[in-house]
């Protein structure tokens, strides 16, 4: 009896641990969502700031790789939220709910190749490249992107809608990505989909980077500044592409560490959310925010002027009527 209730003690208290480094881990995602988006919300506004960004296919890609990466962390933001709470919701909005989810997952890699081949275009074509870049390419570039998104996620729908059972889509069920591979046969031709798609991705990232190497050896002085940018830019979109593109390898990898110990399976799972999920969509803001001079000109100023703004506020609102009077008398000429 007392060798039961020693072992009964010695469960509770390792419950307890996982519990508590699950909600901690659960909490630093949170954080770590809200800083991003914030992030991307200052860089969207950046970007609707000046007219002169929307002017240009680079920076409209920026901005739908923004638009796109930010929506997506909050759709899984919230699926996770769904998923720690073990709190079901009918099957229709899940699947709605899924289908962009995976739009939105496969669109950023796609957004990045087009912005590799933007880059290309106009380090390697620089005289062509106002010939190139008009808003009807730009509106065509976009609507292959999103079109191209939709074919796997849309075939995963029609073939979950073929199998499952009449009357399931009004039940209920905790919402998660693996909800819909009902079959085999459907993780496996979703998977083949993703490789083709990624060695697709792959090529196209190559061909552009061999192109702008070569260019960048033959560049005059004068442009070998522009060209090995161009270069570093390509190379970071690589990492940030291969980066979205292991998250499709998420399940699998997860479904190895299925039945080892619970801290080992939870501890690889929120280390893939980490590195595959929230890593990758925090590329974009440095690499055309941090290192790209007008958008940091830009956002510098922004953020400027917001926190000059909040402290005159503040200074308005609490300052009493002395304080009201100095500035009013300052401001005057």
């Amino acid at each position: 009896m007392q060798f039961a209730v020693v072992n009964s003690s010695v469960s509770s208290n390792l419950l307890t641990i996982i519990a508590r480094s699950i909600n901690e881990k659960f909490m630093l995602v949170q954080v770590l969502v809200v800083i991003f988006l914030y992030v991307n919300c200052l860089m969207i506004l950046t970007f609707l700031k000046k007219e002169v960004f929307r002017d240009d296919t680079r920076y409209i890609l920026f901005a739908q790789t923004l638009f796109v990466d930010s929506a997506f962390m909050v759709l899984s933001d919230l699926l996770l939220m769904g998923t720690f709470y073990k709190y079901p919701i009918h099957l229709i909005p899940c699947i709605i709910i899924c289908t962009v989810v995976t739009i939105l997952t496969v669109c950023t890699p796609l957004t990045l190749v087009a912005m590799c081949l933007e880059r290309y275009v106009a380090i390697c074509m620089p005289l062509r490249h106002a010939e190139i870049s008009t808003s009807r390419t730009r509106f065509r570039g976009l609507l292959i992107i999103w079109s191209i998104s939709s074919i796997i996620p849309l075939f995963t729908l029609v073939a979950y809608l073929a199998v499952i059972p009449s009357g399931v889509l009004l039940s209920t069920a905790v919402c998660g990505a693996e909800l819909m591979l009902e079959k085999d046969w459907q993780a496996h031709a979703r998977a083949i989909f993703f490789l083709l798609l990624f060695l697709f991705m792959i090529i196209i990232i190559a061909f552009t980077y061999i192109k702008i190497m070569i260019a960048a050896r033959g560049a005059s002085s004068e442009n070998k500044k522009l060209t090995n940018k161009g270069l570093r830019t390509v190379i970071l979109h690589a990492v940030q592409l291969l980066l979205c593109l292991m998250q499709f390898l998420n399940p699998y990898i997860e479904m190895e560490f299925w039945n080892a110990d619970v801290m080992v399976f939870i501890n690889v799972k929120y280390f893939n959310f980490i590195v595959f999920i929230i890593a990758p969509r925090c590329l974009s803001p440095l690499i055309y925010g941090l290192r790209d001079d007008k958008t940091y000109n830009v956002a510098h100023v922004y953020l400027c002027e917001k926190i000059m703004s909040m402290d005159s506020a503040s200074i308005l609102g609490g300052g009493g009527g002395v304080n009201k009077h100095i500035i009013i008398k300052q401001d005057r000429p």
